[in-house]
């Protein structure tokens, strides 16, 4: 457990001094990583999305391919197609760019609901099928997706289904003011150019998954994770709750955060740091609830306290 935690911590510290003043976003992302998650990442442009995204991958020692999303993307683009060569008289499957170890799907909202749809299998099954071929990913395959939260022309939102696939969303907000005055300091020898980042300290990723697996959850944590996902579907103000993925979500994020923490156990705070990463994007509330003021977030606080935690 002391080499783990002092793999994390070496990880940690190597992402936080490329993302300055976000460790609270770097957690999030470690924790979807472990359980090899979807993660979408939700911020205004300049926080540092795609550089956060390429650095996880350098930090794990994974490949990485990117791709942007466009309103004219074809699912092809993705996923690859075949091409005839006129040498061999026979067509060749071409991959496309899913096929890595982590894929960046840079402004999924810009891609039209058909391309967005064609991640679906790769989501799932780590599989894709083109013209009824059926091709497997890498075993490490996962997808990191970002989008704008304030930009709505020209967009095609996610639909509930696709949303659920995302085992975590975080929020990339903008750095501390003592952050930002070391980033600014930084950049005064390197222009505006991103920084150049460390040699990554060389995490092997299969043992860390492992790892989550061996995270002790007590009968009584199990069952407030399910008092939470039950909760969202009772609540007044939701309109669509947390489905049975959710709730597995939820239990298997609160493991790779309590590990990320430095502990073999998961506790209570373990299930509350994480509610918000892995609930936020499946919740609908009433009209009428955003109308008076309630926000996700307010019911996921409120849902966490009235639960009955387990001591």
């Amino acid at each position: 457990m002391a080499t783990i935690s002092e793999s994390l911590g070496a990880l940690r510290s190597w992402l936080g001094s490329i993302l300055l003043g976000q460790e609270h976003v770097v957690d999030g992302v470690l924790t979807g990583c472990l359980v090899q998650g979807h993660i979408l990442l939700e911020g205004v442009p300049g926080v540092g999305k795609t550089l956060l995204a390429r650095s996880v991958a350098a930090g794990f020692g994974l490949s990485f391919r990117r791709i942007q999303g466009t309103p004219d993307l074809m699912p092809a683009d993705l996923l690859g197609t075949h091409i005839f060569q006129q040498n061999q008289g026979a067509f060749e499957f071409r991959p496309g760019p899913v096929f890595t170890d982590v894929f960046l799907m840079d402004e999924i909202n810009r891609t039209p609901p058909k391309t967005q749809s064609a991640l679906l299998e790769a989501m799932e099954e780590k599989q894709v099928t083109v013209e009824g071929e059926t091709f497997a990913l890498s075993k490490h395959f996962f997808v990191m997706a970002t989008q704008n939260p304030v930009e709505f022309e020209g967009v095609y939102p996610l639909p509930e289904a696709q949303l659920d696939r995302f085992t975590l969303k975080v929020v990339l907000g903008y750095p501390t003011a003592e952050a930002e005055k070391r980033l600014i300091l930084a950049s005064l020898n390197r222009g505006i150019a991103p920084p150049a980042p460390p040699e990554p300290p060389g995490v092997d990723i299969a043992t860390l998954k492992a790892a989550v697996n061996t995270v002790t959850v007590s009968e009584e944590v199990a069952a407030y994770v399910s008092g939470i996902i039950h909760g969202t579907r009772t609540h007044n103000a939701v309109r669509l709750g947390a489905s049975p993925r959710a709730g597995l979500h939820l239990l298997h994020a609160a493991r790779a955060y309590a590990l990320v923490r430095g502990r073999d156990y998961a506790i209570p705070d373990d299930v509350k740091a994480v509610s918000f990463w892995v609930l936020s994007h499946r919740l609908l509330l009433h009209a009428e609830a955003e109308l008076e003021g309630q926000t996700v977030q307010a019911v996921l606080t409120e849902l966490a306290t009235s639960v009955a935690v387990p001591r």
